[in-house]
């Protein structure tokens, strides 16, 4: 069922529609502002728009990252398999 839910988002109050629980929501706000606050000490000046575009950056290079690990491990896990059932395959003959 999708809930609105009311965060705050750069000094901003803002109602998302999610079907995730309330604790998932407050976590999924509590690391954009995290991320919001690194990119914004690493930008002098302050301008909004380019901590945004940053911490986006920023948030999109961990998740592609994570990805390729989780691709990667499949691949892995999935070679065993093989590996395993040509075993079991073999001990039958």
């Amino acid at each position: 069922m999708i809930s609105t839910h009311c965060i705050r988002v750069l000094g901003r109050e803002l109602q998302v529609k999610s079907p995730s629980s309330p604790e998932h929501v407050a976590q999924v706000e509590a690391l954009v502002n995290e991320k919001l606050a690194e990119a914004s000490a690493a930008v002098s000046g302050g301008d909004s728009q380019i901590v945004s575009i940053l911490a986006m950056m920023n948030i999109a290079e961990a998740y592609l990252a994570l990805k390729n690990e989780c691709e990667a491990e499949r691949r892995t896990n999935r070679e065993r398999i093989t590996g395993l059932l040509g075993k079991l395959d073999w001990q039958k003959d």
